[in-house]
């Protein structure tokens, strides 16, 4: 679209928002007729660790929301010289599940505990052999029943149950409503009914009642819809929480929130069965779509669905970029110690770059990035470390692709899984920071799954983008699907590079697997260090 065109849209209020509260970055992103971001704007944040808990405030949460929303007001002013004052429609989406509950008036009863903590493991494993059916430490329903099992005090108090991206919908909307990939975490979904499983719901509450809790999961967890379906409207308190400056109007349709996971799969356009897409940035997960259910129940596969209730493997992990940053940050301060200028961009560059000069296995080196738990490999905390054999080839080229090795090397673990299992997949297409360089961590991805890879031009927009096209697809559905939609509308043209495995690179990477594996047991007895 034209600069004159784009200004007319936003002028009569046509344009369309998506925003995703990522685990370090809230983003803000519009998009046009022709799905195409003409703004953005974002806000930087961190988790904190609080009496154990990794958390983030709910003061944090709106104050990152309007941050990052005046900022993509800000780069609309500048490129269109025009207010933003309405939207046709949009969407929230977050970091997945997540355990944030609330009284009858609506106060927040306990702190917001996120995906990153490893607390429910007693909880996670009862779950899994009562509902026979694999129920992660990171899934609300798992938080919930931890504290059940503690006799925690805020329990007698509790009216709702919801994720971030559904809090955040709900205070915009007054709606507590959830898209059904992202409520596919808080409880499993029956694919049939696109709603909660009501079997695994009544065995749930059998064991709540047992357990002297009154409360029904019908009653407190948000309602359920599915790709396209009516979330609600922008009320007028909801467009002040937005936009305190007071310009933004009320009446824009909203979709129903969804996780990243459920963004990740839209803005990859891997919503049909056998396509498939990684999401790397801090964490790291793949969902494949799935044509039939795994032969049995996998502890480190997780069941979930697609933004429209189709049936997806997901491979979760919490740790990925984080040491490649960590080790970033220490090789910024060796330039200035000596020096030198130069900025972070070129840092990752020359990483990411030079692991591909590296051994195929990393020439000894060995990196695990475990800043916190990891539930694919049954670790409950990490510590992150970097390890050699004594006769290790120690080169900057060795070390680099032991970084980028480490990153994606636990996802490999839970992937082999499928592969097993026979799990078909067309596409597998890769998005976030740790593709950002072009063809380096998208080669060693290949190498690790033994799998082409993707990455679009359209990767670097990410979930925002992906929550926008479902905002998108709220406003303009006409009778197709939520697949049809996107495959027709969104990526008729889009074009990609997609590395293929190489014999060699695939060779080196399960050596190096071999060997990250032998070395669990040493984070293992490092992680029970105080």
């Amino acid at each position: 679209m034209d600069i004159m065109k784009i200004k007319q849209l936003i002028e009569n209020g046509k344009a369309i928002l998506g925003i995703e509260l990522g685990s370090t970055r809230i983003k803000a992103v519009l998009i046009g007729e022709d799905h195409a971001p003409i703004a953005s704007g974002d806000h930087t944040w961190e988790n904190q660790l609080v009496n154990g808990v990794w958390t983030y405030s709910l003061s944090a949460v709106w104050a990152g929301i309007q941050e990052a929303y005046a900022n993509m007001v800000k780069d609309v002013q500048e490129k269109y010289q025009v207010q933003l004052t309405a939207l046709r429609a949009m969407g929230v989406s977050a970091m997945m599940h997540g355990y944030l509950p609330f009284d009858e008036e609506g106060n927040q009863i306990c702190e917001f505990r996120t995906w990153r903590n490893t607390m429910t493991e007693e909880a996670a494993a009862e779950l899994t052999e009562l509902l026979r059916f694999n129920i992660p430490q990171r899934w609300s329903i798992a938080h919930l029943y931890q504290a059940m099992l503690k006799k925690e005090a805020h329990l007698p108090r509790l009216h709702h149950l919801t994720t971030l991206a559904g809090y955040v919908h709900w205070q915009l909307t007054g709606e507590k409503v959830l898209g059904v990939g992202e409520a596919s975490g808080m409880f499993p979904i029956d694919s049939e009914t696109g709603n909660y499983d009501q079997r695994m719901m009544d065995l749930f509450d059998e064991k709540a009642a047992e357990k002297g809790y009154a409360f029904k999961l019908q009653d407190i967890l948000p309602r359920v819809a599915s790709a396209g379906e009516d979330a609600g409207m922008l009320t007028e308190q909801g467009a002040k929480l937005l936009d305190p400056a007071g310009n933004l109007k009320p009446g824009a349709l909203m979709a129903p929130p969804e996780g990243d996971a459920g963004t990740g799969m839209t803005a990859t356009n891997s919503v049909a069965a056998r396509t498939g897409n990684v999401s790397a940035g801090t964490s790291i997960f793949a969902m494949i779509v799935l044509e039939k259910s795994l032969s049995k129940v996998y502890p480190e596969i997780d069941m979930v669905t697609t933004p429209t209730g189709k049936p997806v493997a997901m491979v979760h992990c919490n740790n990925c970029t984080n040491d490649i940053n960590a080790w970033a940050g220490i090789m910024k301060g060796f330039a200035e110690a000596a020096g030198l200028h130069t900025s972070m961009n070129d840092i990752y560059t020359a990483i990411f770059q030079s692991a591909m000069d590296g051994e195929k296995d990393c020439g000894g080196f060995v990196n695990i990035n475990y800043l916190s738990g990891e539930p694919v490999t049954g670790l409950a905390e990490g510590r992150p470390m970097l390890l050699r054999t004594p006769d290790a080839r120690v080169t900057f080229q060795n070390f680099a692709r032991s970084l980028l090795s480490g990153a994606v090397a636990s996802l490999k673990i839970g992937m082999d899984i499928l592969e097993k299992e026979q799990v078909q997949i067309d596409s597998l297409l890769g998005h976030g920071g740790y593709f950002k360089t072009k063809g380096t961590g998208q080669n060693i991805l290949a190498a690790a799954l033994n799998t082409p890879v993707t990455v679009m031009e359209t990767a670097g927009e990410g979930g925002p983008w992906g929550m926008a096209l479902l905002a998108a697809y709220r406003a303009n559905r006409n009778g197709e699907t939520l697949e049809e939609y996107l495959n027709e509308k969104v990526f008729a043209a889009a074009s990609g590079a997609t590395a293929q495995p190489d014999a060699e690179d695939v060779q080196g990477f399960n050596a190096y697997t071999a060997r990250f594996t032998q070395c669990l047991p040493a984070q293992k007895a490092a992680a029970e260090m105080k």
